[in-house]
Formats: C-alpha cells, structure tokens, sequence
C-alpha cells in the first residue's frame, strides 16, 4: 500500500507541475511604448502615402540580389531612400544597414543606440499585400505583423495585424505586440517596388530573431480583413551581424517530438512493464531493458538536437538546458547500471535496486518538466500542450488502473496462501 499511496502522490505532482507551467506561461515579446495604428480611409494623417513612379535607378550603388523570384531581379541598396519622406528618407544609405532575405525581398535598418531601430522592407509589386512579421517560434500563430499595399483606388495602406491563429478572421487588423514609436509608418510605391517603412523601440538591442515574411496577390477586404497568403517564410535573421542563420526551421519541431516520444511515451510505457508485468517473468524483463533502450536513444537525439540548436541560435534557456543535462546524466546512469546489475542472491541486489527504482522515477519526473518547459519556452501552439497533456492524462490513468490491479492480484495471492493446509 505504501507503494500505490507513492504512485498516486507522484501522479499528482506531476499533474500539478505541468499546469503550473502552462499558467506561468511567460509573455516573450514585450509592448514598450506600443501605440496603435487607426488607419481607417479617411486617417491619411496616420499613414505617409508616398508614391514614385520613376524608373529604378541605374546601378551606381551596391547591388544586393533579392533572390531568385521572376528571373532574379535585383534591389540596390545604395539607392536613394529621399522618397520615403522624413524621418526615413533623411537615414544615409551608408548608415542603413542592407540584406536580402527572400525573394525579391530586402530588408533595410538602422539601429540608433537607445534601441530605436528604423526598418524598411521592400519587395517586387503588383497587385495584393505584403508583410513582415515578428515571431517568438518561427510560426504565424501569435506574431504580429506589419502589412503594407496599395488598394485599387492608389490608396497607400500600412497596419499592424495580430495573428491569433490560421483563419482569416482570426489575423486582427490595429492589434499586436510590435513596440512601434509614435513615429507614423509609411508605405510608398518607386518603380516596380513598394516599400514599408516604420519604427520599433526594444528594451533591448535586437540580435538574432525569427521573422515571417509573406505576400497575397489579393486586396485585403473593406474591413482590412487581409487574404490569404500566396507565399510565406520564416527565417532567422540576425541583426548584428545583418546576415539570414542557416537554421533548419524544421530543428527545433523535431527536437520537440523526439523528446516527447522519448519522455513521454516510451520510457514511461518501459517503467510501466517493470512495475506491473513481473509475474510475467521474463518477458517483462526482454520488454523493458529493450523498451528503455529505444527511450534513451531518442532521447540522446533529442539532446543533440537541443545542443545544436543551441549553437546556432545562441539560445538562453538555462533552465530547460540545466534540467536536460540532468535528466541525459541519470539516463546515462541507467545505462550503466544494466551492465553493473548483480546477481539475484547478492547482497547488493537489494540496494542496486533502489537505486535503479528511484534515479528512474527521478529521471521520468525531471524529464515530463522539462518536455512542459519546453513547450512554454518555445511559445508552441495549443496544440502541442493539448497533445502533451492528454499524452500524461493517458499515462497517469494508467498507472492508476494498473496499480488498482496490481493491488487485487496481489491480496488474491495472499488469500489464496492463507486457505492452503499446512503441512
């Protein structure tokens, strides 16, 4: 009983960890000194409509590619911004930093040191919208966005968007977490090139951040409703070094997943057959050493993966990466005590058993934090902390049951040695 009266405490801690974190969930991006955009039809003072149809310059600056789309054309980046008006046509190019990033995609910005940084985008037009958006994980869901186009009448538009999911409906037009000055965006039309123009106060200067770019060929509709996108991205660009990281978007996802198939799933399945399949001697024993085996080789993967995001994304988690370390530490141990396990009639049977029962209770408890840490730090979707949750939910009813069963079984084995004629 003393055993089950553990089992069921464990379950609850474990349950009461993982909806602290979801409710501690903390607020990545930061409003400092956010003010909102109304730029209804007949707000022009909010918006500086600009317009130039004047041919692209001729190539007297440096030329920087703007990708591959339509026949690789090309933006110069040492070009005359003066059309953009003040305050953004007053930076000098030579000050602006400038980088293509997709596309025919350029990005501009100049970075002043009380973090003020003035940004432009530019990018091949025709018809529809086109935007960049700030994002905590690489996705749309729960960036916000600066959206500029030009509607069929020649009207200049610019507005921040809210992406609070994948509907239409749901990308909020005047919302977002973007920290713009009070300074009014613009939007401008040069040649075959629009622009978009604003500017964002950080607490701190920008270094390495995940964006989203993206265009619709559709007009956004009388409610400044945006359409879907025609094509998006999501890069990593730092901006101290003015360079696109050669990050694989697709790393941190499967970092995630292996960590949760190992932590989640497969290593809790392997300590469930130890604790409740030993009448089942010796499959239980085949079952679990190859079960847990298959959990620590996903799971190494996973830390891999985590170390070389880490790398390359010069990421600050100390928590998340502490506890990993931890828990691969354990994991290890583990490992090494398979090989160390002694014999049945030793004298040291009894200890190496505690110490393996207890370092694996250890090691799947820090490992289900830190697969809830995980999925706070990455901002990930509703989806990932439902999946998770049900993936515990399912685990601990389990356990619970199992344990239920284990109980009977156990006071049946005992009846049925009581009612036996001794000899």
């Amino acid at each position: 009983m003393a055993t089950s009266r553990f089992w069921v405490s464990y379950s609850q801690i474990l349950v009461g960890f993982y909806l602290v974190c979801i409710f501690l969930q903390p607020k990545l991006f930061v409003a400092a000194g956010f003010e909102e955009i109304n730029d209804q039809d007949n707000d022009s003072d909010q918006v500086a409509v600009l317009t130039n149809n004047t041919d692209v310059p001729s190539a007297d600056g440096n030329i920087s590619s703007a990708g591959d789309g339509d026949g690789g054309r090309y933006e110069l980046c040492g070009s005359d911004l003066s059309f953009l008006g003040p305050p953004y046509g007053n930076i000098s190019t030579s000050n602006m930093v400038c980088s293509s990033v997709w596309n025919t995609f350029v990005l501009r910005y100049y970075a002043r040191a009380d973090n003020v940084m003035t940004i432009i985008l530019s990018a091949v037009y025709t018809t529809g919208w086109v935007g960049i958006g700030f994002s905590r994980n690489e996705m749309m869901l729960g960036s916000s966005a600066m959206v500029g186009w030009f509607n069929r009448k020649g009207q200049a538009r610019i507005k921040q968007y809210y992406l609070q999911g994948v509907h239409e409906s749901q990308v909020i037009p005047d919302k977002g977490e973007l920290p713009l000055t009070n300074v009014p965006p613009a939007v401008a039309l040069h040649g075959a090139m629009i622009y978009l123009a604003f500017q964002l106060k950080f607490q701190h200067r920008l270094s390495r951040q995940p964006i989203i770019l993206a265009f619709g060929s559709r007009y956004p509709s009388t409610h400044f409703h945006l359409t879907k996108h025609d094509d998006k991205t999501a890069v990593w660009f730092d901006f101290s070094k003015a360079s696109v990281l050669d990050i694989d978007i697709n790393q941190k996802k499967n970092h995630g997943i292996l960590g949760i198939i190992a932590w989640g799933l497969i290593l809790p399945v392997g300590a469930i057959v130890a604790r409740y399949l030993q009448h089942k001697d010796p499959l239980w024993y085949y079952l679990h050493a190859g079960i847990q085996l298959l959990g620590f080789i996903l799971g190494l993967a996973a830390v891999l993966l985590g170390i070389q995001l880490y790398r390359s994304m010069d990421a600050d988690f100390p928590a998340h990466r502490g506890i990993g370390i931890f828990v691969l530490v354990l994991s290890i141990l583990q490992v090494m005590a398979f090989f160390l396990r002694p014999n049945k009639d030793s004298k040291y049977r009894q200890y190496w058993n505690w110490y393996h029962h207890w370092f694996g209770r250890i090691a799947l408890f820090f490992g289900a934090l830190n697969v809830t840490l995980g999925i706070q730090i990455a901002g990930a979707a509703n989806e990932w902390e439902v999946g998770y949750g049900f993936l515990l939910a399912i685990t601990l009813v389990a356990v619970i049951v199992l344990e239920a069963f284990s109980c009977m079984r156990r006071r049946r084995d005992k009846s049925s040695l009581s009612l036996q004629p001794s000899k």
